[in-house]
């Protein structure tokens, strides 16, 4: 390899339907490396027949971030890894960079195929299911087999020297947004998507319809508040397992005509320049990407202190923290800030401000170029 071939670096994911937060780090890097002596492809692991693949494909289309799908049927599929093995020789990949257990698992097995480096980056595990614990070991014995481990908050660094990984492998390099796409350009009630009731505060909310992010939480205590005379609306966008029984408890409320549930949103710049206040009632999370986009779209944002957040929240300076599964905590930040326009936008100018200040999109990927450079590729 001369001194300009780029190192090419391969994003491996397992994903169902669209995906989620990490989605939005991985198709967005290969643009953020130009520049620099690396460059980027994706590749994702799949169900047979799951139509979500499609979007992803678009979304990284129009991201610039080459990508490759592979149906994968099963939990180790020969098939599977002789696909990536072909993938990573025809695009000369140096680094692999798995990005949940199945791809660290990949990484390692590949590793005895092909000449690649192992990176990974954890996002964390919120959706539990019997399985889990099973696939927390597996993930556990693949992170102490990379070279490198990046954390996107401080309790899945810790997490990360827990399970065993040398400290000198472990760096936090926080999720970022980048803040040329996420800003905001018109207030949220001159927002098309408010034109029957505009004068109406919305909580919005966006995360995969799943028990761990606490929506029936969210739609009681928005109910109490409605019970105490306060004019807003919930609106949640997001597809999951849960979505006919939040159906279902819509349906069944009092205040039906002020819950919405949207589904599947492809214009997630248009949802939140609508909200006027962001609600995050999850019970488990890493550092979630809606947070942050949130702060970046000017939306203040109140938020359980689950996972990462405990620790990245400034509470009262740039959002407000409340206890986690609490329905009476989450009751009281919603109307104070319902209640309080003043607070609504000094939260949202701090949040935004932070955003530019320390979580960039490109302040990451530098950062990211960094770990990669302590594999000392030549």
């Amino acid at each position: 390899m001369t001194s300009r071939e780029p190192i090419t670096v391969l994003h491996a994911r397992i994903v169902s339907g669209t995906g989620g937060g990490p989605e939005k780090t991985i198709l967005n890097s290969p643009r953020h490396l130009v520049g620099t002596r690396y460059r980027a492809l994706a590749a994702y692991l799949h169900a047979p027949g799951d139509a979500g693949i499609e979007i992803l494909r678009e979304r990284a289309a129009a991201r610039e971030c080459p990508f490759t799908a592979l149906a994968d049927a099963w939990p180790i599929d020969i098939g599977t890894l002789r696909a990536l093995a072909e993938l990573c020789r025809r695009e000369n990949v140096r680094i692999w960079h798995g990005h949940d257990y199945k791809s660290n698992l990949y990484g390692i097995l590949l590793a005895k195929l092909v000449d690649v480096r192992l990176v990974t980056t954890m996002h964390g595990w919120v959706k539990h299911t019997s399985r889990t614990p099973f696939y927390f070991a597996v993930d556990r014995w693949c992170l102490r087999r990379y070279e490198q481990v990046a954390a996107v908050s401080r309790d899945l660094f810790d997490a990360a020297l827990a399970a065993g990984v040398a400290p000198e492998r472990v760096v936090q390099i926080d999720n970022a947004i980048d803040t040329r796409e996420f800003v905001r350009r018109a207030p949220a009630n001159t927002s098309a998507l408010r034109r029957a009731h505009p004068e109406r505060l919305v909580i919005g909310a966006v995360g995969r319809l799943s028990n761990e992010k606490g929506f029936d939480i969210l739609i009681e205590a928005v109910e109490r508040c409605l019970v105490h005379g306060l004019d807003l609306e919930l609106w949640i966008a997001g597809e999951g397992d849960q979505q006919q029984h939040l159906e279902a408890r819509m349906r069944a409320s009092k205040y039906h005509d002020r819950l919405r549930l949207l589904g599947f949103q492809k214009d997630t710049l248009a949802l939140f320049e609508a909200f006027d206040v962001f609600a995050l009632s999850s019970l488990r999370e890493g550092l979630p990407n809606v947070v942050l986009e949130a702060m970046a779209m000017d939306v203040p944002v109140v938020a359980t202190r689950c996972g990462g957040l405990s620790a990245f929240g400034r509470d009262e300076q740039d959002m407000l923290l409340v206890d986690v599964n609490s329905v009476a905590a989450l009751e009281r930040g919603i109307a104070c800030l319902a209640r309080d326009p003043e607070l609504r936008t000094r939260l949202a100018h701090a949040a935004r401000a932070r955003i530019e200040r320390e979580l960039s999109f490109t302040a990451r990927m530098q950062k990211m170029v960094a770990l990669y450079d302590r594999l000392e590729l030549t």
